[in-house]
């Protein structure tokens, strides 16, 4: 799994996990900020997705 270089608004977690999981980048988004408004680590996660997960190669293609 990648952090997307296509479907990028802050670091390309969500989007990354779009394209893995074969999803569009915006629903994958609206329900990280959903379970983020409720109790949790989720901004902690996404911080730690962030340092764990790789770029995707320029030539990548999902």
């Amino acid at each position: 799994m990648y952090r997307s270089n296509e479907h990028k608004m802050l670091a390309g977690v969500c989007g990354g996990i779009a394209d893995k999981l074969g999803l569009p980048p915006t629903l994958v988004r609206v329900v990280w900020l959903i379970l983020s408004l409720f109790p949790g680590p989720m901004w902690v996660l996404y911080v730690v997705l962030w340092i764990i997960m790789p770029q995707a190669p320029k030539s990548y293609t999902h």
